[in-house]
């Protein structure tokens, strides 16, 4: 399966609570920090969501 690094850089003050939920679930807590996750379409889903606040990599 495809890979993704997904990186939190921007800042979750002044976001919905629904946003915040989403990047909690991705597992990211700190700014700048990174995870790397398996692509499914619950995960494109969730990156499409606060992709305003991320930034997504392919991981290989």
């Amino acid at each position: 399966m495809a890979k993704v690094k997904i990186t939190l850089v921007k800042s979750l003050v002044s976001r919905p609570a629904d946003q915040r939920a989403t990047v909690r679930a991705l597992g990211l807590h700190r700014l700048h920090q990174s995870v790397v996750k398996e692509v499914s379409p619950a995960v494109q889903g969730m990156i499409h969501k606060v992709q305003h606040l991320l930034l997504v990599e392919n991981d290989e």
